[in-house]
């Protein structure tokens, strides 16, 4: 047990924690020459294209140093926010980390909130300066912004280059020396902490878990804490680049497990896996279930092709637990699905892998989140919200709550003034400012969660010109004064565009949504008046005028009352066609609501 070590490696997006992560992995002789290649651990099409780890990853290496060999467990975690719970998972199946930030751009948002992370879970951190090679690199100056970070020496930190293999051999040295063995007992009853799982079309769902006391063997008899299920250990192994089947694993390996599960939602991240004869006595503490932040509905463009979505949504949701979804029906777009996802990053993925990995277009309607309502008959009662169609009436309703983040904006010190502008046009409160360096800014606001779900990130992006990075956690529900505003298109409600939005800024929004859709809805031949409602108060109003034919063309001189009479016939025509005729939305019409500021 003293040889093995279990570390993470934390960044910020495109800082190089997969190049580092390659690296380590050719020094250590880990891959042969023929199964080398870019972003080694990263096997999704996505990962590789977007250059941001989505499924995190583990791998063993084995490792000589001073004539003794070591077992090195590197358990990769994803960056992103949205995932931020499996990180923490992975976090603590590990008793140090390293800490890589790009010499060019400093320590950024999510590498503070990771290393927090970390540190709340008491892990050894190895400060390494990736990137000391780039021109545009300032080695000194970012490993002052770390000392200050850290409150360690400058010495302590390590200038490494992913790319060239620069100071490699020093951070596998500063593993071995500086993160402490694992610490367990092996004679306790079977304590194990699963931190990831994959299906496996073949073999079902295969568990990754770190042993914390005693040891697993094949063919064991085992039980999930959390779930209360037991199953038998058909296979046990360490994770290699490919899995090696191994008899036991001990205290304080890593390692993965196949029980022939055929269903994802059984195996939950962060549950204990224990003797089902001799449990133990007390379960790993950290545990939750993962929460939806974001529902959106995902409908086919096709109406026949919903059975097709139905097993393309079952299939994804096996790779990926934390896809919740419940069928619903829309007037306007048919049958579909009202999913929840972890954030706008796991949306886009989703959407992106159900286009590509199973040939589904889907219509994706406007997200939002889940709001707690509270009516006057029972107060104490709540009324979960996911759709806005689900808003109890407004006479009977007490007060609505929405869910509150605490977000995290790192920026350089021209940039304060709009940040600050666009975070209060968000309902944001700012809480801190504090100046990390003379040239960046940190600011924490108190932001509502739906603000964000919509355009926040990419106009953060636009006024810091890119140089803004962002992260946010949740910190509860606040009570808020809520409207829901139906869109009406030729008197007829589209329930797929209604959203609830804060008081203040409804009219806003809802004149800038039916200017939106003039702009996209084709012309008929009869006017559609577009209108956007508060319960029955109109509050904005466009038109798409008709498409005519010149009935009076036919006419040359004459009485006024022969044209009179044409233009009368046409407009009884125009009158009953609108009465019976019915609008087409097109695609971008669902879409361009959420850009509302372009």
């Amino acid at each position: 047990m003293k040889n093995i070590r279990n570390f993470c490696i934390i960044a910020h997006i495109d800082h190089g924690k997969s190049t580092l992560a390659d690296r380590l992995l050719d020094s250590t002789g880990s891959v042969t020459d023929r199964e080398k290649q870019a972003q080694l651990l990263d096997n999704m099409d996505l990962e590789r294209e977007r250059g941001i780890t989505i499924k995190s990853h583990a791998i063993q290496m084995d490792y000589m140093h001073n004539g003794e060999q070591y077992t090195l467990n590197l358990i990769d975690t994803p960056g992103h926010v949205d995932f931020s719970y499996e990180v923490s998972r992975s976090i603590a199946a590990c008793e140090g980390a390293l800490l890589v930030v790009d010499a060019a751009q400093s320590i950024q948002a999510q590498t503070i909130s990771n290393l927090y992370l970390a540190l709340e879970n008491d892990l050894e951190i190895i400060p390494v300066l990736n990137k000391v090679d780039l021109p545009s690199a300032n080695p000194e100056e970012v490993t002052d912004d770390i000392v200050d970070l850290l409150g360690c020496d400058p010495e302590d930190v390590i200038p490494a280059s992913a790319k060239t293999g620069i100071g490699i051999e020093d951070i596998l040295t500063a593993i071995i020396e500086r993160i402490p063995p694992p610490k367990g007992v092996e004679d306790e009853p079977l304590q194990a902490l699963i931190f990831d799982s994959v299906y496996n079309s073949f073999r079902g769902v295969e568990t990754y878990f770190r042993v914390v006391n005693g040891e697993i063997r094949k063919g064991q008899h085992i039980k999930f804490v959390n779930t209360g299920k037991t199953y038998y250990a058909d296979e046990i192994g360490t994770l290699k680049l490919k899995q090696v089947p191994k008899q036991v694993i001990k205290t304080g390996d890593v390692g993965y497990l196949i029980t022939g599960i055929k269903d994802a939602r059984e195996v939950k991240v962060g549950d204990t896996i224990t003797d089902a004869k001799e449990p133990t006595k007390n379960a790993i503490g950290g545990f939750e279930d993962v929460k939806p932040m974001v529902f959106a509905g995902i409908y086919p463009v096709d109406t026949e092709d919903y059975e097709e979505l139905r097993a393309s949504m079952e299939k994804l949701q096996l790779n990926d637990a934390s896809l919740v979804f419940t069928p619903e029906s829309s007037a306007a777009l048919g049958f579909g699905f009202r999913c929840g996802f972890l954030g706008m990053l796991h949306m886009e993925i989703i959407q992106e892998r159900l286009e590509r990995e199973f040939d589904m277009t889907v219509i994706t309607t406007v997200p939002n989140v889940s709001y707690h309502a509270f009516t006057n008959k029972e107060p104490d009662e709540i009324i979960i919200v996911n759709n806005p169609s689900d808003l109890p009436d407004p006479s009977t309703m007490n007060r609505v709550e929405e869910p509150f983040i605490k977000a995290t904006i790192i920026t350089k010190s021209d940039f304060v003034g709009p940040v600050m502008s666009l975070c209060i046009e968000k309902r944001g409160e700012i809480t801190n400012q504090t100046y990390l360096t003379t040239e960046r800014v940190e600011l924490s606001f108190d932001m509502p969660l739906a603000e964000i779900v919509f355009d926040f990130y990419d106009r953060l992006k636009t006024v810091s010109k890119g140089y803004a990075s962002f992260d946010y956690a949740p910190i509860g529900m606040r009570a808020s004064k809520l409207v829901k505003v139906d869109v009406l298109l030729n008197g007829n409600t589209v329930d797929a565009l209604s959203a609830l939005l804060h008081q203040d800024n409804a009219y806003d929004i809802g004149k800038k949504m039916c200017e939106k859709l003039k702009e996209l809805i084709p012309r008929q031949q009869f006017d559609i008046p577009i209108q956007a409602a508060i319960g029955a108060k109109i509050i904005a109003r466009e038109t798409v005028k008709a498409l005519r034919k010149d009935v009076t063309a036919k006419c040359y001189g004459g009485d006024i009352s022969r044209k009179r009479k044409l233009l009368e016939k046409q407009k009884k025509g125009k009158k009953r066609m609108r009465q019976v005729g019915n609008v087409e939305i097109p695609q971008e019409a669902f879409m361009a609501v959420l850009k509302l500021n372009d």
